[in-house]
């Protein structure tokens, strides 16, 4: 089934990231010493998702959709994939927006600040645990929907810098330069540098 959010992010509850990693009354049923889940029970928003390890392919997405551990949509499962082929030890599904929503079209129309604010606290959690952190653009042309998405990336980008991030992308870009959504990719596909600066600028972020 698709997810479609119950309500504009703002109008829900919404746990701080440093609250969202503890575990809950409500968990989901998996195994925590290979899956990262934050937080881990189904909720309209979702930080991480992905399998642990000391070196992963941190990917960003636009948003959520319905994937869980063990239950990983086609997107995942190919980030999977190429996570291992390029060297990797594990892969985490990160996105620039958390808000769960399997069209991007019911993405909220405005940024939430809040929700904004505990995404970036998730990245920080995950880049201080990455011994060579490399932050994969994954989101394709979908990053056009909503006029904050730019935004959000540069937030990530500045972020990344404080850890020395590297930035890469898999794939041929679209005619507008958006980097290639992992769905369509073969397993076999080489992640390579990602100029995130100048893509940015040429969005007039």
């Amino acid at each position: 089934m698709p997810h479609i959010p119950s309500a504009p992010s703002t109008a829900v509850e919404v746990l701080t990231f440093e609250e969202a990693l503890r575990p809950h009354a409500e968990s989901e049923v998996y195994d925590r010493e290979t899956w990262l889940y934050v937080p881990d029970f189904y909720a309209d928003y979702r930080y991480i998702l992905g399998t642990r390890g000391k070196n992963p392919l941190i990917t960003l997405g636009v948003n959520p959709s319905t994937a869980a551990p063990g239950a990983l949509d086609n997107t995942l499962k190919s980030v999977q994939r190429i996570a291992a082929f390029n060297g990797f030890d594990s892969f985490v599904m990160f996105n620039v927006y958390a808000q769960r929503a399997t069209s991007p079209d019911d993405m909220d129309r405005a940024l939430n600040p809040l929700l904004h604010a505990e995404n970036l606290k998730a990245l920080r959690w995950l880049l201080e645990r990455s011994e060579r952190p490399v932050l994969w653009a994954a989101w394709g042309a979908v990053i056009e929907k909503r006029r904050y998405l730019p935004g959000c990336v540069a937030d990530f980008l500045a972020l990344g810098e404080e850890y020395g991030a590297t930035w890469v992308q898999a794939g041929s870009p679209s005619k507008k330069g958006h980097p290639h959504h992992p769905l369509y990719l073969k397993k076999d596909s080489v992640v390579y540098p990602f100029d995130v600066k100048g893509y940015l600028e040429s969005l007039g972020g």
